[in-house]
């Protein structure tokens, strides 16, 4: 579990990359590290990571399709927003546990703030990205590049942003991400960007950072 080079003079929010980690495993991280935030053992923590092939499910019912048993992929119901969803190699995933309150943030302030980080990052590769109304994530030309479903538990997030960077689309196929078509996702790879998931969690690393104290100077 190594750090990511600090930027800025702030004492409690921490980056941490953990490579690939099981999906129940990276469960019990977040909750390990949200129970010490909110006991206030902690400052704030961003996680980065890599799961194995997971499919998983929001509080929203939807049942997961027969096949992930054929095939030997977990599924995880979870305590996020939103719908089934891929996770696997070649896909950055971004777990913060953050508290809002010192921030100003209000959930859904945060969510756009997620959804920056990302454009923001993505743009440092040179792909132009944005939102969509009413669909969370990131989107790139009618495609879907980064996902988002958050959990917040006494004003404490967890949960997070997973952006396909070279991650194997085929997948998406066996579910309807998100609700929507599989074939509407996309990748870093497939627009024609080669880099590696560590790169990319140092470049969006200093971003959040900012744009979390750009908020607080906002207030």
């Amino acid at each position: 579990m190594s750090l990511l080079p600090r930027t800025g003079t702030e004492k409690d929010l921490s980056f941490l990359w953990l490579g690939r980690v099981d999906y129940g495993r990276a469960l019990r991280i977040q909750e390990e590290f949200l129970g010490r935030r909110l006991r206030g053992m902690v400052g704030d923590r961003v996680l980065f990571l890599e799961h194995p092939h997971t499919i998983t499910g929001g509080k929203r019912e939807v049942d997961p399709p027969g096949i992930l048993k054929d095939l030997g992929i977990p599924f995880y119901r979870v305590s996020r927003g939103g719908l089934l969803t891929y996770h696997g190699p070649g896909q950055l995933v971004l777990y913060p546990i953050i508290k809002l309150s010192p921030y100003r943030l209000t959930i859904r302030r945060y969510v756009h703030l997620l959804e920056e980080v990302v454009i923001r990052t993505l743009s440092t590769f040179a792909i132009p990205s944005s939102r969509r109304e009413g669909l969370p994530g990131v989107w790139v030309e009618g495609r879907k590049i980064a996902s988002l479903g958050i959990g917040v538990r006494r004003g404490v997030t967890y949960h997070g942003v997973a952006l396909n960077v070279f991650t194997d689309l085929s997948y998406f196929r066996i579910i309807e991400p998100c609700g929507l078509k599989g074939d509407v996702m996309t990748s870093m790879r497939e627009l024609g960007v080669e880099t590696s998931l560590k790169e990319v969690a140092m470049r969006m690393g200093p971003i959040f950072r900012d744009l979390l104290t750009r908020t607080c100077r906002r207030q």
